[in-house]
């Protein structure tokens, strides 16, 4: 077998690793020559390139510094403590600036005031605006116009007459109930201290106490309530 196409197999241990025959082929690690343009020496392609070399060069410092500055930036910003969003609120705040002192957005703004002036200047304004402007007092001096105010204020006044009612309503509703829960709870003490409910309350302990003093006596016959077997109660108004 050849030597050069020992290491071939992809599955061998030894792939990726030259023989010793190839280990004299000379690898071009350039980049392809092309053909000089026409209209040019080899001098002037070779100082063309060179040159190109050199802005390529720079356009890749640019950006690396570019790149710093800009941490640097956010960095700043970090310690500032200014958020994105402040951030876009000022590049706003910038860009419609830059727009307001633009030479197109000045010139538009003065055409557009130019315009302006000669709409309202022109003929066919000053008479719709006339126009509108009788239409608008006839309307208003109209009895039509009278009589529908006239029924609108009747109706606001009818309707805060009758919300004023409701409160008033609802307002003496409470205080009668408050009065009454205030009179209820006078009334009770009133009435124990009342003529007769003390002489109930004291024919009532008298009762008590000779039933008591019967039983402790060995005798079943209840006392009257009165004291007496022959004399009736003694009417007592009501209380």
């Amino acid at each position: 077998m050849d030597p050069a196409s020992q290491d071939i197999n992809l599955n061998s241990p030894n792939k990726g690793l030259l023989s010793d025959t190839m280990t004299d082929v000379p690898v071009d690690t350039g980049t392809a020559r092309t053909s000089i343009p026409e209209g040019l020496t080899e001098a002037e392609e070779e100082e063309l390139r060179s040159e190109l070399t050199k802005v390529e060069e720079e356009i890749v410092t640019l950006r690396q510094v570019l790149a710093a500055k800009e941490r640097h930036c956010g960095e700043l910003k970090r310690k500032l403590g200014l958020t994105p969003l402040d951030g876009l609120k000022q590049n706003l705040s910038k860009s419609w600036h830059d727009v307001q002192v633009s030479n197109a957005y000045v010139k538009t703004s003065e055409k557009l005031g130019e315009w302006n002036e000669k709409v309202t200047q022109s003929d066919l304004y000053l008479s719709a605006s006339s126009t509108l402007e009788d239409w608008s007092e006839k309307l208003t001096h109209s009895e039509a116009y009278k009589k529908t105010q006239e029924t609108l204020s009747q109706a606001g006044q009818k309707t805060s007459a009758a919300l004023s009612n409701v409160g008033s309503a609802i307002s003496r509703k409470l205080g009668d109930m408050s009065s009454y829960s205030i009179r209820h709870s006078i009334s009770m003490p009133a009435m124990r201290n009342s003529a007769t409910f003390k002489s109930f309350e004291d024919r009532v302990g008298t009762i008590k106490s000779k039933v008591v003093g019967g039983r402790e006596n060995g005798s079943d016959n209840l006392p009257s309530p009165t004291g007496s077997s022959d004399k009736p109660l003694q009417d007592h108004p009501p209380f």
